[in-house]
Parts: structure tokens; C-alpha cells; sequence
């Protein structure tokens, strides 16, 4: 049996003995041994905290600033090379001659064919679009042609179902007997049908209901929903009823119209991901409306500037979290109408919140009443939205798989984005599922080594990834500022770089393993074996160059059958030990503290973007457990508690507290988006974090009982440093045994511009009280502004002798002569 660890992005397949043994082995090893080399000059360092045993990749432990080089050895990883130079992403552009991911990742070499041919399947593609639709823009315009479109004083309905032998249109308009609505099929297997208006209205009501009625090749017929449709609707009160598809065209006059613009793209999004229905204090499905007039503001309130809503687009399954849908282009009727949503947007985007959608292009459900599956009426022949057989079937998720090498696939899916983005105002989207569509094996039962010929080989499904960078392409043409978040477990290479330079073109990717990894330290870990270097190794371990958003906690961890953090933490203590009027039992006082600590460190070091999911910010208590008949459709722990936030005698205010106070950090001092970034400490007796990050200290405090009084750090910039966050403070729940009034003044150390030579290889040092299972973060206090005489004083070059330099300018005795002048002065004055 094999056990997976990560390295450089990906998972590496050892058994439980080799990986362990190796483990212990980086782990053990003393923090000056993580200095492996030191190159000219001092102003770079190769930085790791051990190499990994199979693909001799390092184990990035940050720096100033992080620059990957290669390591003249067989190894397809990058290590670390730490330099004072900020890194700015270049997107090197793909000419005829040669690919820029090659420029930017040169061990992709011996994939380049590869690469290329995956580069020219992408720009053929888009040619013929460009040939035979006028452009990807127009293309992406379907919701224009298919489904219900007003033409000429009348309703033009099409769909493309090639398959079917005849076809009408059915409705409440008709009821329910298309004979009168009858079909006709061009060459493509588009259908359509023209209803002229009555008496100058609209023959189809704006919210009735339809479908279309198809005829299989054994002359049975069936009704569908239309694929297009922008609205279904379901009869609640009947079980397992079908959900009906509606015409959806409100006049003008009540037609919902957007009251604010589009909030600029964050420097760095600090997301809060939300699921509208279970976002109610009370066991029931919330609104659109009620999710925006009671839970922005909260969100605002904790600082996020960006939210990722759950299960827009319709699904007949409740319990599927959203993820198996049946409609594409419907908004999900269960929390209200088209306009309840762009409601919802329009609020958040007055508050400068931006919105992204959870986007499901990886499946679709297999529903054939009331889903997209119900229009593959000949398995097998061509015309359907999804590939035939083993290739078209999700064994694990029992869902369809999508053939995004044809033509009208491609057309629904890239017009699917634009109108989500355009109609609702949606500000870029995380595609769910990537793994399932970049491999033909869909990762089931893959162990990702991190060896390149596991991404780019056969088993890599083109059509899929010349259907993302499209994807990608398209949305960021229409939306600049769009934000595109990838799910992948594999650690796909390009995935993260841009479309232009031969990249998939994600703006980021999830950093999964981090809530894997505090999950396993949870479960079966004591506190006190808790490795700092192992932590650390997972929260750095990423790709260059290719951005991620980190997260300490999945909401998948909090369904049923598993716990929220806090209650792995705190368990049966949360129900009747959670009062903030008394002393706190040890399990409280552990479970808040590691809480507040585990998703802050995550926070600093986990990305260049956060998530956090609804409720976890002030430790929601128990699992999720979607209505069903195993709890007799109970919504019970299908809610948030806000009224555990909000009590004032509860401890779970302190947790909410803290991610505030987080969130504005970042705020203020830009941590996410920095690339100064060194780790100077990380000491597995003392159970010590320390690193640097945007001219902040952080130190971090693991051990479960021993604090230091103190303890030194090191930093690079000298002069006085003030905490600036404490997780031990009283408003957020902790013993206050930081005095937030002491002033931290640094010495120097060693020589100056010999990192060796210095304390943790930092030039300077201050001393701190750390105290146990705790974090604090020191700034650096701004210097007062010089006065003409400290300013002459400082452009005067002085040697040891107390003389001025030859090549100085100023002498001594003009600095002199400045103090006298400014000290007779009555607006200023200098000491020295």
C-alpha cells in the first residue's frame, strides 16, 4: 500500500516506511543544515528544508523573494533561490518558434511535443470558431440563437438534439399538446419553432411552464427542459417530483436593472465561500435576498473582498452540494428568481465585494427528466452532449461527462460562462473538478508522483484542456479583471500560466493538501508531535510562477460522517463549555487557540489568496448534513448558527474576532500578494515558526505548554518593532500575556551582507515574549521624517576617523554649522 506525500505541487507515491524515514530525516536535521548553499556575493540563497529522496526536489522554505532556478541534477523540480528582487508574473508570449511556458518552466523540454501539439489543437480550434462564427465573442453568444428568443414579434425557440426523430414544443401556452407546435430539423440538428405574438403579447406567458417533447428512434416520445432554459421550477409538496422548465421573460418595466459597477480586482482575494440555501440560522433553505440582507454584511464586516457562491446553477438534488446539475443556464430555484440573484450581486458589489460562481463544467447530472442527459435519446450516435459508453460515465460521482471536442458542447459551455458573467454580473468563476478533465482517467485511483510524463502523456484528455484554455481565454477577454480558480489535485504544470504563452490560463489553483494535512494532524497526532518543518513543507510547497489560493479548511471535511476543525478540536466541550462569563476548561482553552493559530498561519503562508468556507470563521460547531432520507429530511445541520456568532457570552465571538482582525492585515500591509517572504526559524524542540513576510514578523508558538520569555527573532530591517496581531489578545479570546505597549528595538548581528555570520542568516534581531499555542505579528514602526540637519547628517559619508569622505560633498563642519542654525530656530529642533 502506497502513501502519498507532496512535493513541489504534486503527490509522491512511497510506502509508509520509505516516506516516514525519510521525513524523519529533513525533520530532525538542524536549522543550519536547511542552508545548503550560499551564492555570490550573498545576494541569493539556495533555500530548503531537505530534499526529497525521489525527484531530488527541494523543499522551498521562502525567502525575500522567491525565484526558482534550476539545479544541474536529474530531477524535473525547481528549488528555491531567495533574492532581494521582487517577482513580478511575466507573461512570456508563445510565438511560432517557441512555447514561453518553456522559457518560464525549461524541464518542460522533453514534453515541448507535447505542449506544442497541445498549443496547436487550442489555436486550430479557435480558427475554425473564428472562420465559421466571426469570433470566440460571437460564439459565446449562443444564449442569442438557442432556447427561447424574442424575433420579429414573435418567440423563436431552437435546440440542438440531432438525435431525435421529431420534436414539439409543449407548455402550460398549449396545454401540453404540441401538435399545433411541431418542429423542423436543419442539416446541424437544430430545431426550431417560431409562436407569432396574440393580440401584440407574447402566445408564451413570462412564467409559464414548457418543455420540449421528443421523439426517440422506437417512435416513443419524451419531454425534456429545454438546455437553454433560464428558469425551472419544482412542486415541493410532491416527492421526488420533476422539476418543469419556465419561459422566463419579465417585461421591461419589472425587469431587475444593476445599481452599482463592478468592484476592481483585489490585489489579493480574501474569499468567503457561501452556499446560499444553508445559509439560514433556522432549519429551512434560505433566500437570495435574505442571504444578501443578512450575511453581506457580516461577510463585509470580517473583511473579505471577494465571496464564491455554492450551487447557483439548478440541481434537482438538493444534497448533492450543488454539484450534479441539471440545468446549466437556471438559476437555482430554490432560494428565489433570476432577479433575487442579481439582487444579491448587485448588493454585494455596492458593499465592493466581487462574486464568483462555483462553476460545474467538469459533469453534469444524470438525470434525464429534468437534466441535460435527457436529450442522449441514441447512446452512441453522434449529437450528444456527452461521449458514449465508459468515457461518458463518472463511475465515481454516477454523473455524465461531457464531450468538449464537439462543436455544440463547446458553444453551450463557453456561451454557459458569458452569461453567467454578463446576465448576473459574475466576477470570474472556480471551475470545479479540473483533475476529472484533464486525464482521461479522471485521477480515480492515481497516485501523482510529480514525475512530468504523468501529465503529459496519452492519458491527458486534449479536448478537455483545449476546452479550458478557451474557457479561460474567453472570459478574460470579456472580463479583464476576471478571476478564474482551478480545483486540481494533480498539480498539473501550465495550469496557472497564461493562454498566450502556451499556459491552461487559471489565475490560480486551490492549494488542497494544506486542509488534508491539518485533518491528519488532528486525527492522529498528539499536540506535542506535531512537526514544524512537516508544516511548513506543506504550506510552501507549490509551483512557481503559478498562484494558489490556500485554505485551512474544505467544506467536503465538514459533510456528514466528518467534523468542522473546531469540532474536532473542542468535540462534546462545544455544547455546554463554549461560555465566555467563566474560566474555559483545557480543551476550550487548546481548541480555540489551535483554531485561530492553524488558520492564520495558513493565511500567511498557504497562498496568494485565502478561502474560507461560511461559518468556519468563528468555528461553526458539528458537520454538515444535507436534508435526506437517512435523517428524515431533517435541515437541522443543514444551517448556520449566526446565533452562536453572535452571542455575547459565548467563546465562538473570540474566533470571529480574530479572522476580522486578520482579514484587515492583510488589508493594511498587503501579506497574501507580498513576495518578501523569509523563514528564519523553525524549531522542532522549541516547536518555534518564525518567518518574515511584507516587513511583518510572524512568530508562532506550537508547543502545548512551554512559552519564552525572551526569545529571539530575527528580520531583516533594524529599528522598532510593535505587535501589530496577537492571537493570545483578550478580544479574541486569548490570556493577554503580550504587552501590546512594549517597544521591540532591534540589534544588529554578525557582519553586515554576510548572511552566515548573522542570527538565522538575518542581519538583526529583537527579543519577544512567546507564549504557548499562540501567534503574534510585529511591524516595524515607522521612523519619524528627518529635519534638514539629520538629512545633511545622513548624505555625509563619515569613516572611521570621524573625517568626511573625499567623494563626500558635505564636510562636518557644514553639518555642524546646520545643528547650531536649526537649534537657534524657533519652528525646529535636532539632537543628536
Amino acid at each position: 500500500m502506497l502513501a502519498a506525500v507532496t512535493c513541489c505541487g504534486f503527490s509522491h507515491a512511497f510506502s509508509p516506511t520509505i516516506q516516514e524515514r525519510r521525513r524523519e530525516r529533513c525533520l530532525t536535521a538542524k536549522y543550519n543544515d536547511f542552508q545548503q548553499m550560499i551564492l555570490k556575493g550573498g545576494q541569493g540563497r539556495l533555500s530548503a528544508l531537505g530534499p526529497c529522496g525521489r525527484c531530488k526536489s527541494a523543499w522551498t522554505k521562502g525567502g525575500l523573494a522567491v525565484k526558482k532556478t534550476r539545479m544541474p541534477v536529474h530531477s524535473v523540480y525547481a528549488a528555491s533561490v531567495e533574492t532581494n528582487e521582487p517577482i513580478v508574473r511575466k507573461d512570456v508570449e508563445a510565438s511560432a518558434g517557441r512555447l514561453g511556458v518553456l522559457d518560464v518552466d525549461p524541464d518542460l523540454g522533453p514534453h515541448a511535443d507535447h505542449l506544442y501539439y497541445r498549443f496547436e489543437q487550442y489555436r486550430t480550434k479557435k480558427e475554425l470558431i473564428e472562420k465559421y462564427e466571426g469570433s470566440l465573442e460571437e460564439f459565446s453568444e449562443g444564449y442569442k440563437k438557442f432556447g427561447f428568443i424574442r424575433e420579429n414579434g414573435a418567440v423563436v425557440y431552437r435546440e440542438w438534439v440531432p438525435s431525435a426523430r421529431e420534436a414539439q414544443l409543449v407548455g402550460d401556452f398549449n396545454g401540453w399538446n404540441g401538435s399545433n407546435h411541431r418542429m423542423e430539423k436543419n442539416e446541424f440538428g437544430v430545431w426550431s419553432v417560431r409562436i407569432p405574438d396574440k393580440d401584440g403579447k407574447s402566445a408564451i406567458p413570462h412564467s409559464s411552464k414548457v418543455k420540449i417533447r421528443l421523439m426517440k428512434d422506437n417512435g416513443t416520445w419524451v419531454d425534456c427542459i429545454p438546455a437553454w432554459i433560464k428558469w425551472a421550477i419544482v412542486d415541493h409538496t410532491k416527492f421526488a417530483a420533476a422539476y418543469d422548465g419556465v419561459y422566463w421573460d419579465p417585461p421591461e418595466s419589472e425587469r431587475y436593472v444593476f445599481k452599482n459597477p463592478r468592484p476592481p480586482a483585489p490585489v489579493a482575494p480574501r474569499i468567503y465561500e457561501a452556499h446560499v440555501g444553508m445559509s439560514s440560522a433556522e432549519p429551512r433553505v434560505a433566500s437570495y435576498r435574505e442571504f444578501a440582507d443578512n450575511v453581506l454584511p457580516r461577510i463585509k464586516a470580517n473583511n473579505y473582498n471577494t465571496i464564491q457562491l455554492m450551487a447557483v446553477m439548478e440541481h434537482a438534488y438538493y444534497g448533492c452540494f450543488g454539484y450534479h446539475v441539471t440545468n446549466f443556464f437556471a438559476v437555482s430555484s430554490r432560494s428565489g428568481t433570476p432577479d433575487d440573484l442579481k439582487y444579491l450581486i448587485d448588493k454585494a458589489h455596492g458593499l465592493g465585494i466581487r462574486v464568483l460562481m462555483d462553476c460545474v463544467h467538469s459533469h453534469a447530472s444524470t438525470n434525464t427528466l429534468d437534466g441535460l442527459n435527457g436529450f442522449d435519446l441514441a447512446p452512441g450516435r453522434i449529437g450528444s452532449y456527452f461521449h458514449d459508453g465508459a468515457r461518458g460515465y463518472h463511475s465515481l460521482w454516477d454523473s455524465r461527462l461531457f464531450n468538449y471536442g464537439a462543436w455544440e458542447v463547446q458553444r453551450f459551455l463557453l456561451s454557459n460562462l458569458r452569461w453567467w458573467l454578463e446576465e448576473y454580473q459574475f466576477d470570474g468563476f472556480r471551475f470545479d473538478g479540473v483533475t476529472s478533465m484533464l486525464y482521461h482517467h479522471h485521477g480515480l485511483n492515481m497516485g501523482f508522483s510529480g514525475h512530468y510524463h504523468e501529465y503529459f502523456s496519452p492519458a491527458t484528455d486534449i479536448e478537455a484542456t483545449v476546452y479550458m484554455m478557451l474557457a479561460n481565454e474567453l472570459v478574460h477577454k470579456l472580463l479583464p479583471g476576471a478571476t478564474m480558480i482551478a480545483e486540481d489535485v494533480s498539480g498539473m504544470p501550465t495550469l496557472g500560466r497564461p493562454v498566450s504563452e502556451g499556459g491552461i490560463g487559471f489565475d490560480y489553483r486551490l492549494a488542497m493538501a494544506i486542509p488534508d494535512k491539518w485533518i491528519q494532524y488532528m486525527k492522529e497526532r498528539k499536540d506535542e508531535d506535531w512537526q514544524m518543518g512537516d508544516i511548513m513543507y506543506t504550506l510552501l510547497n507549490r509551483r512557481y510562477t503559478e498562484k494558489c489560493v490556500g485554505y485551512a479548511e474544505s467544506h467536503d471535511q465538514s459533510l456528514v460522517g466528518d467534523k468542522t476543525f473546531a469540532f474536532f478540536l473542542m468535540d462534546k466541550e462545544m455544547y455546554f463549555g463554549m461560555s465566555a462569563l467563566g474560566p474555559s476548561s483545557p480543551i476550550v482553552d487548546r481548541g480555540v487557540a489551535l483554531h485561530k493559530m492553524i488558520h492564520f498561519i495558513t493565511f500567511a503562508l498557504g497562498g496568494e489568496g485565502y478561502l474560507n468556507f461560511m461559518g468556519n470563521e468563528f468555528g461553526h460547531p458539528e458537520w454538515i448534513d444535507f436534508p435526506r432520507e437517512g435523517n428524515n429530511w431533517s435541515f437541522e445541520r443543514c444551517r448556520r448558527r449566526w446565533d452562536l456568532c453572535d452571542a455575547e457570552h459565548l467563546r465562538y465571538k473570540y474566533m470571529n474576532r480574530f479572522d476580522q482582525l486578520m482579514n484587515e492585515l492583510d488589508e493594511k500591509f498587503n501579506v497574501l500578494s507580498s513576495r518578501k517572504q523569509y523563514t528564519s526559524c523553525v524549531n522542532e524542540a522549541d516547536k518555534m515558526i518564525v518567518f518574515e513576510k511584507a516587513d511583518l514578523v510572524f512568530v508562532f508558538n506550537f508547543h502545548p505548554y512551554k512559552s519564552y520569555e525572551g526569545y529571539k527573532v530575527g528580520c531583516e530591517l533594524p529599528g522598532k518593532y510593535r505587535v501589530a496581531l496577537d492571537s493570545d489578545s483578550a478580544e479574541s479570546g486569548g490570556f493577554s500575556r503580550v504587552d501590546h505597549n512594549v517597544d521591540h528595538f532591534t540589534s544588529p548581528e554578525g557582519i553586515p551582507g554576510v548572511p552566515h555570520t548573522n542570527f538565522n542568516n538575518r542581519p538583526h534581531s529583537f527579543m519577544v515574549l512567546a507564549p504557548c499555542r499562540s501567534c503574534q505579528v510585529y511591524y516595524k514602526v515607522p521612523e519619524p521624517e528627518l529635519g534638514p540637519a539629520a538629512t545633511l547628517l545622513e548624505q555625509t559619508t563619515v569613516n572611521g576617523d570621524g573625517e568626511a569622505n573625499e567623494d563626500s560633498n558635505t564636510s562636518i563642519e557644514e553639518v555642524y554649522d546646520a545643528l547650531v542654525l536649526t537649534s537657534d530656530g524657533d519652528e525646529e529642533s535636532s539632537s543628536l
